[in-house]
């Protein structure tokens, strides 16, 4: 399940290493990259989940893993919550168990890290849903090195090697859930009721979730693993992949029946 939201399935291209030795699928949430068709406001927890839900009966699934980074990973949260006896495994990228500290305290990491005041603001914007999409691509050029621990020409090299050049954002599911779907979100006091297998990974320089949101997940999540993955932001499967997909891997190993 891709982040974003405003992203698509093309943003998780390099877990395709493990192909190999499990069944992927990939998809873009409603409203989010190709899947077009649906108004924006149908974009509820409601029908993310049962989209998920229903690509698996038509796949023929009876259980599957589920994965989820950022907003995917909310969307992941969800889904185990709403439909437990499908999920027999959670990874967690990068992700918050509500929608706090990415509106309230990312901006004021970003002036910490020797962004201006006028980018910290846009950060805020962005999180909040408070821009046109118009303003989309430029708010994005300025405040998307954030996401990375190091950006650089090679990180954008292996993005697009791996099918970043096929993403197609799209801005009105992030202005939609800043100013709705996330507003208030939040299922801290319902992660004890997870009872599947659990992996938590969050890159130490996140600025969208930290460390301390990885560890408030594994905290609460009963007999949750958790990974804190060094010299990686937001995207840590795009920057340490290697060191991502072993974790996936050895987790996966470790608990996926043969």
């Amino acid at each position: 399940m891709h982040g974003g939201p405003s992203a698509d399935l093309w943003t998780m291209q390099s877990l395709r290493t493990i192909a190999d030795r499990y069944t992927l699928v990939f998809y873009d949430h409603r409203c989010n990259g190709r899947s077009v068709g649906a108004p924006v406001e149908s974009m509820t927890w409601e029908n993310l989940t049962a989209d998920a839900d229903a690509l698996r009966e038509h796949l023929g699934f009876e259980r599957w893993a589920v994965l989820g980074h950022s907003f995917g990973g909310q969307v992941a949260l969800e889904y185990a919550l709403r439909y437990p006896d499908r999920v027999t495994n959670l990874v967690l990228l990068d992700v918050g168990a509500d929608s706090r500290w990415q509106r309230h305290n990312a901006a004021e990491v970003v002036l910490e890290r020797g962004f201006g005041r006028a980018d910290a603001e846009l950060v805020r914007r962005w999180f909040t849903g408070e821009f046109t999409p118009r303003e989309y691509y430029p708010i994005f050029a300025r405040i998307g090195r954030a996401y990375f621990h190091h950006y650089s020409l090679g990180v954008l090299a292996r993005e697009l090697a791996t099918g970043a050049w096929r993403s197609r954002p799209r801005p009105e599911p992030l202005i939609f859930a800043g100013r709705h779907l996330l507003k208030d979100w939040s299922i801290v006091d319902r992660l004890g009721e997870i009872a599947v297998p659990t992996l938590v990974l969050g890159g130490r320089d996140d600025f969208v979730f930290p460390p301390q949101c990885q560890h408030e997940l594994a905290a609460g999540i009963p007999g949750s693993t958790l990974r804190i993955i060094d010299h990686a932001g937001h995207n840590p499967h795009d920057e340490q992949t290697a060191e991502v997909v072993q974790a996936i891997d050895d987790f996966l190993g470790a608990h996926v029946p043969t």
